[in-house]
């Protein structure tokens, strides 16, 4: 019976571990400020276009706290290269198309750290709909985020 006691122990441990990376990476205050120069969000229904994790629910409700009701999408004209697009004609990269309130599309900023790893512009979907796009910025490539010893975490 100790065996399974030192089971749950370390079950836990392993739970408590990926719920506080979780926290750090997606929802806390630390290791991400928001650049001054980008404009203020405004207080409206955005679209945005969802290419990589931000196509699972659950990560959608950790780090926005909702769904979006998402739609299929498609990008035309555009490459998935792992966590960037790039323009390349003839190609469509899938996805959804999210409706976010301004809050969300905030958090959903702090998520892909807006202005310092990705720059949020508009694209127009194949259904001809208007939406936000991350993009990687070009001095992101191969940026790592700085954590403590204890949470040590590479970002791509």
């Amino acid at each position: 019976m100790a065996w399974v006691k030192r089971l749950l122990v370390l079950c836990t441990i392993l739970l408590l571990g990926l719920a506080g990376w979780l926290w750090l990476t997606m929802l806390s205050p630390w290791f991400y400020e928001r650049p001054d120069d980008l404009a203020d969000i405004e207080q409206r229904t955005h679209q945005v276009f969802v290419y990589g994790t931000l196509r699972y629910a659950p990560v959608r409700w950790v780090v926005m706290g909702g769904s979006g009701d998402p739609e299929p999408a498609t990008l035309e004209d555009h490459q998935r290269n792992g966590l960037d697009l790039s323009p390349s004609p003839g190609s469509q990269v899938k996805g959804l198309r999210l409706s976010v309130t301004a809050d969300q599309l905030a958090r959903l900023d702090r998520y892909e750290r807006l202005g310092v790893r990705y720059e949020r512009v508009e694209k127009q979907l194949a259904d001809s709909t208007r939406a936000w796009v991350y993009q990687r910025l070009p001095n992101a490539q191969g940026m790592r985020l700085a954590l403590p010893a204890a949470h040590i975490a590479l970002v791509p």
